[in-house]
């Protein structure tokens, strides 16, 4: 379930410009929540780690739209803003976490029902370490990917700015293969809680579209050329962490405001294959493995993109035509987010590769799109 990178970041880093173009009235409210679950069981390894019910609170910060931006009225005036959350496990081995996200809620039945998806980064007070908590094979660092979901029935502006909320979700913290061991865990959890809107009372009225019409985006054929790269280990404790390089040459059509479709081929060098492969050859001589076999791979893949003025968010599966070495599955997906630049003609990008819900690595890539079908 690790979803790609991370609203916080893009927002903070790349896209706080579509926030303030021009002066706007900028209301906001306040979130706080208990909540209460437990951790799933979606890979028997983690078993031994799922003993008492995890417990914390969520604080959020909400900025309030109404419009003032194109983008606003296009998905119905949702809230964006920031999170803060702990985490106690309630289990001596896994420890507490302390999160911080960047999230988006949207608003269904009259503004009664909401969908908030944040994404961020946790620091978990005790990972795995070979000597002294040997049995955490869910977090192999310190430092943690986190992302969440919530849905909530709401009333805000109960009395005097006061609002309520009652829900359930789910939170997952993972390290996408940073480093090993990368089991993983997700809480499913119930929560209740209260909101403050400030100064609720002189709420701007809400700006619409108007009859500007979402396909007045579409455009024509791109291609798009990009490069991505990080760090990963694979999963046998020890075995060391490798840089990986991909090479993405792909086509897109945009067909209105939110959505652009795409098709294309990746190219992967990943260095850790190159070292998983000497253990296994070593390791399992059983097995037959080559002495010159290929660690490259070439995938071909379709993709969506939800557009939010300049920012995307990518979602993407493909297939290995070229797959010598087995390693997971041929099919793959990635998902993620991307922020435009110079007239949608350069883009950076934060995305999560994984093989269904095992996380392979964290890209970080930059690219040039230009047109050539008119």
């Amino acid at each position: 379930m690790m979803k790609q990178f991370l609203f916080l970041i893009f927002l903070g880093t790349f896209g706080i410009s579509m926030f303030g173009q021009q002066k706007e009235v900028k209301p906001f409210s306040l979130e706080a929540n208990y909540f209460t679950g437990s951790i799933l069981e979606h890979n028997p390894d983690i078993a031994h780690l799922i003993t008492e019910l995890p417990r914390g609170f969520i604080l959020a910060y909400n900025r309030k739209t109404y419009g003032f931006n194109e983008w606003e009225a296009r998905y119905r005036y949702p809230d964006w803003g920031f999170t803060f959350a702990y985490q106690d496990m309630v289990n001596p081995i896994l420890g507490e976490n302390y999160s911080l996200y960047g999230h988006f809620t949207w608003y269904y039945f009259q503004r009664h029902f909401s969908i908030t998806v944040g994404q961020g980064i946790a620091y978990t007070t005790n990972p795995y370490d070979p000597e002294t908590n040997f049995k955490n094979n869910a977090y192999g660092s310190d430092l943690l990917s986190s992302t969440y979901l919530r849905f909530n029935l709401v009333k805000e502006n109960l009395f005097k700015g006061f609002g309520v909320n009652l829900g359930a979700g789910v939170i997952h913290y993972s390290n996408a293969n940073f480093k090993a061991p990368n089991n993983s865990t997700n809480t499913f959890f119930f929560n209740v809680g209260t909101s403050y809107q400030f100064d609720a009372e002189n709420f701007p009225t809400r700006i619409s579209t108007g009859g500007w019409r979402s396909s007045n985006y579409a455009e024509p054929y791109k291609i798009n050329v990009a490069f991505m790269s990080g760090v990963n280990e694979a999963d046998v404790n020890g075995l060391g962490q490798y840089p990986f390089y991909t090479l993405s040459v792909f086509a897109d059509k945009r067909i209105n405001y939110k959505s652009t479709f795409q098709f294309g081929v990746d190219v992967y060098f990943s260095q850790f294959l190159i070292e998983l492969i000497k253990f296994r050859r070593k390791a399992f001589p059983e097995d037959g493995l080559k002495k010159d076999i290929d660690y490259r791979r070439v995938g071909v893949f379709i993709g969506h993109e939800l557009r939010f003025n300049r920012v995307a968010f990518v979602s993407q599966v493909g297939y290995y035509t070229y797959w010598p070495y087995e390693f997971e599955n041929r099919i793959y997906n990635r998902l993620g987010l991307k922020r435009y630049f110079f007239d949608d003609r350069f883009f950076a990008s934060v995305t999560v590769k994984a093989h269904y819900a095992k996380a392979e690595a964290v890209e970080f890539g930059i690219g040039y799109r230009f047109k050539v079908i008119e």
